[in-house]
């Protein structure tokens, strides 16, 4: 069963629109009504693209990074966003913390209404 806070793995499309890679991605949340749609966002072990208080790192030192499946240092990339139906999704391989998937949601939720 899909949660907010799972890691999937799942074909990110590239701003082009064209398929991507095979990566990890962040479930944010479901969104609301009958379909199983989520906004999700990437995760990138490409960590020199982490942008500073707005992004969210993970570390191969934090309490929950083995728990998230995660093989290396990856950064959470608030801003790479995608609403996707949870079919496409290709299955969790971890779990980020409660606390980590709180400030990315907040982080979120700061920079849409600062805008």
């Amino acid at each position: 069963m899909k949660k907010a806070g799972q890691v999937v793995l799942f074909r990110f499309p590239q701003t082009d629109l064209e398929e991507g890679k095979l990566r990890p991605a962040l479930l944010v949340a479901k969104l609301p009504g009958e379909y199983d749609d989520w906004l999700i966002c990437m995760i990138s072990s490409q960590t020199r693209h982490y942008v500073v208080g707005f992004d969210e790192m993970v570390r191969e030192t934090d309490e929950d990074f083995v728990q998230s499946g995660l093989k290396v240092a990856s950064v959470i990339r608030v801003g790479r966003l995608a609403v996707v139906s949870g079919d496409i999704l290709l299955g969790a391989i971890g779990e980020i913390s409660p606390e980590r998937l709180s400030r990315v949601k907040q982080r979120l939720a700061s920079w849409l209404s600062s805008s």
